[in-house]
């Protein structure tokens, strides 16, 4: 049991770094946006004119953290909030002109960020770690508000 806390510490360690050295690399080369707010403009790019809810399904974050984070977006006119054409109660957000910009200047920098955490590790390694991740993933999955078995 006292194992498997370790491989918990271990992961969250290194999501952490992983996490923390992107954004000193962001800082570094002065992106002038965060870790976050790239997520939030990749997934925007990807998948174009979501609701705050999606987006925020996509970007691993609450409601409340996306608000603020899509509110700075809108303040460097990197993303603008619209009418949501099939539910005029909500707004989709939209990736600006100037946000597409920003996505194509910083896309390969960001990609060489990324590479680092992959250095001296090869594509099996990769799949190993892939399915292992997905599988944690998978166990944890939160239906209808129970959790699977907690042992």
């Amino acid at each position: 049991m006292e194992q498997y806390n370790a491989y918990s510490f271990l992961l969250d360690r290194t999501a952490r770094r992983v996490k923390q050295y992107a954004q000193y690399q962001f800082n570094c080369q002065q992106f002038g946006i965060t870790v976050d707010q790239w997520a939030i403009l990749k997934n925007l790019n990807q998948h174009t004119d979501l609701s705050q809810k999606e987006l925020a399904e996509y970007c691993g974050k609450d409601q409340p953290t996306l608000t603020r984070i899509v509110d700075l977006l809108v303040s460097k006119d990197l993303v603008e909030r619209r009418a949501n054409p099939t539910d005029r109660r909500s707004f989709v957000v939209h990736l600006t002109t100037a946000g597409k910009r920003k996505i194509e200047t910083l896309s390969g920098e960001v990609n060489k960020i990324r590479m680092q955490a992959w250095q001296n590790l090869n594509e099996e390694d990769f799949e190993h770690l892939k399915r292992i991740l997905d599988t944690i993933y998978t166990n944890l999955e939160i239906d209808n508000g129970s959790t699977g078995n907690l042992r």
